[in-house]
């Protein structure tokens, strides 16, 4: 009897399985997500950042109790019920003692928006808000009423806001200069000292160089006191006095003043002036205001130095280290050790790499420098030059905590080189090294540089070691100028990653320091983003020229 066994149906589902098509979905939809999660972050931050310098139009609102606030609406709230409420930055903190109040819809009668209504940014006070009345140069009223005091002060503003920058500059450069020059004379007469005694014709010697020093950096002080003088001179009396929205009257002097404007009466053209305007002041001066106000170019000078100075430290003993590892050290137990703790270090918290720079560089590596090569004088003035916190030993630092991932990927480039390619190279009489050099690195650069954008990226956004080994709140002296030898890596330093968690946490005013956060994040985010595109397009032609096939 021939009979046939039935034949068992593979179900769709079981076909499915088979070939992978749910396992394609999952990963395709984590995939999405995840780069919906990214767009979403960087927009947001992008979003919040961008706009923080738009001039906002002033409200007057007037509450069912009497009041009159002049602000800026900051931000909205809505109940489920419908109800709302809205935070507004009434600035004039020293008439309020506030910088921003909530405001229920049903405490506001009456809002409008006078053209009138102005925006003063200042050196120190916050921002006010109030309506122009008289432009005053001592008890000589100037012009009087609104428009017209509006109006002349937009025209002389300028001028008292150059001769402000010039006394500002010959008492932070050229002042400078001259305290460093004193300074470097007075340390020679403490180091003339403790080489050859109190007594000794040395000591002599620099004692009467210091005299000179003094007196001629006492000369040269009195010719900045007269410039500085006069600068000083040509602002002292001006003042813009302003009504605020109850009715007080306040005069702010006019060198006192950084920026004005009516951002009602503004136009298309005029917001983007002034928004250009916030955003050059934001990139190119100093901070103020606790860091909430004012530029951050020290900030951005000290990230993009120490990213430069780490990616050149980190390159050469990381790539050295993964040739040796791959090309030359034979496989055992203490090869796989030296791998097992590479692969470990990239794990060890941040913090621990700055507890490290602070012990080894600074005090024992900055301290031996200053201590046998450099000034003694600094040590016995209690000022060491390489034995506390600067910007080589936070370089230094980061570019250790970054070595793990600079080892690992170029140990992955290197054995992405085909062994054909070595043994023709050493078929043909070529030395070991004369085929690494020639055959091995060209086609395993575009992963160096690759190993080299995550080090730089990682490195670039690290807070924890920075607070350690030389970041400060407030540097205004960047680790360059005009003297000998032009960089001075020893010296202590401003970086953006830190000014956002000073901004954020340590401001006395935190609601109008929220946005400045949001504004130095996008910016941290840019410069990380502009130094990544630089490496990937050399990346992109190293591996043109030298890789058939990309790694």
């Amino acid at each position: 009897m021939n009979s046939e066994r039935p034949r068992r149906r593979r179900s769709s589902h079981a076909a499915l399985s088979a070939h992978g098509e749910p396992w394609i979905w999952l990963t395709g939809g984590a995939l999405s997500l995840c780069l919906a999660m990214i767009i979403g972050l960087l927009g947001y931050i992008v979003a919040q950042g961008a706009g923080t310098f738009w001039p906002r139009p002033l409200d007057l609102l007037e509450t069912s109790d009497g009041r009159r606030v002049l602000g800026e609406e900051s931000a909205r709230e809505v109940a489920p019920d419908g109800s709302g409420r809205r935070l507004v930055r009434t600035a004039n903190f020293e008439l309020s003692g506030k910088h921003f109040e909530w405001f229920g819809d049903s405490e506001v009668s009456a809002t409008t928006r006078p053209a009138e209504a102005t925006v003063v940014e200042r050196l120190e006070g916050g921002r006010f808000h109030g309506f122009p009345t008289r432009l005053l140069h001592g008890e000589e009223v100037v012009a009087d009423g609104g428009e017209a005091a509006w109006n002349e002060f937009s025209r002389l503003h300028p001028a008292a806001r150059k001769r402000w920058r010039d006394a500002w500059r010959i008492d932070k450069e050229e002042r400078g200069l001259l305290q460093r020059r004193l300074r470097g004379a007075r340390l020679a007469v403490v180091s003339a000292e403790l080489e050859s005694g109190a007594e000794s014709p040395a000591h002599a010697a620099a004692r009467e160089v210091e005299g000179n020093v003094a007196r001629e950096v006492e000369k040269s002080e009195r010719a900045l006191d007269e410039r500085t003088a006069e600068l000083r001179a040509g602002n002292e009396g001006w003042g813009l006095e302003l009504a605020t929205a109850t009715g007080e009257k306040v005069i702010l002097p006019l060198a006192d003043i950084v920026r004005a404007c009516q951002p009602n009466r503004l136009a298309l053209g005029g917001k983007l002036g002034v928004y250009a305007s916030r955003w050059g002041e934001f990139l190119g001066d100093d901070p103020r205001e606790a860091n909430s106000a004012g530029g951050v170019f020290p900030a951005i000078w000290g990230t993009v130095a120490m990213t430069l100075i780490m990616a050149l430290l980190v390159a050469p003993f990381g790539v050295l280290a993964a040739l040796y590892l791959r090309e030359y050290a034979t496989r055992g137990p203490v090869t796989a050790a030296v791998r097992i703790a590479i692969n470990n270090l990239a794990g060890v918290p941040s913090i621990v790499y700055g507890a490290f720079g602070l012990g080894f560089f600074c005090y024992v590596l900055g301290g031996s420098i200053d201590e046998l090569l450099f000034r003694p004088a600094l040590i016995a003035d209690g000022q060491p030059t390489f034995g506390t916190g600067g910007l080589l030993w936070a370089s230094l630092t980061l570019a250790l905590l970054t070595l793990p991932v600079v080892i690992v990927a170029t140990e992955e480039a290197l054995s992405s080189v085909p062994n054909s390619m070595r043994e023709g190279s050493y078929a043909c009489g070529a030395s070991k090294w004369q085929t690494i050099r020639r055959i091995v690195l060209p086609r395993a650069l575009p992963g160096i540089m690759t190993g080299l954008i995550l080090a730089m990226a990682r490195g670039a956004g690290e807070v924890a070691p920075l607070m350690l080994v030389g970041v400060k709140k407030l540097a205004l002296d960047l680790p360059i100028d005009g003297t000998f030898p032009f960089v001075h890596p020893e010296r202590e330093f401003m970086h953006l990653a830190y000014l956002i968690y000073d901004v954020g946490f340590q401001s006395p005013n935190s609601q109008a320091a929220k946005p400045m956060v949001f504004t130095i994040t996008f910016l941290l985010v840019a410069i990380i983003a502009l130094l990544n595109l630089v490496a990937i397009w050399i990346r992109g032609r190293l591996r043109r020229r030298y890789v058939a096939q990309q790694f």
